[in-house]
């Protein structure tokens, strides 16, 4: 069974949201990376780095989103943005990787799935 809180919406009429949401809501915790998210992005991070496609990395947590950024330069804005989103969680997924275009390149309940779109494809060589 799920516990409900309620919020105040826009209009001042209450809407039912899951207490844990409201508990954050209402505490202004921002979302985190989980020390096995972090080991895993910065991981991905290390071997982009020596591949030399990535030189940078930011990383924020907002009320809402975290974001883990990748730049190519540090003065450019990021190549890809690797997003985790739980309210999407029980949807498409919580995490989700951004091309600077802002086009959705990969979503997924799991990470290291997500992050395989970064993995490198062994092609023939004619």
């Amino acid at each position: 069974m799920t516990d409900y809180g309620s919020a105040e919406d826009g209009d001042g009429s209450g809407i039912l949201i899951p207490l844990h949401e409201a508990r954050r809501e209402r505490a202004h915790i921002p979302v985190t990376f989980e020390r096995r998210e972090l080991d895993q992005l910065l991981r991905m991070y290390g071997l982009m780095v020596a591949a030399g496609e990535w030189r940078d990395y930011a990383i924020d947590h907002l009320r809402d989103r975290a974001v883990f950024s990748v730049f190519r330069r540090s003065s450019e804005v990021p190549l890809f943005q690797i997003v985790k989103d739980p309210k999407l969680t029980r949807k498409q997924g919580a995490y989700s990787v951004v091309a600077a275009s802002g086009a959705i390149l990969k979503r997924g309940h799991e990470l290291a799935r997500v992050l395989a779109i970064f993995d490198k494809k062994l092609r023939l060589v004619t």
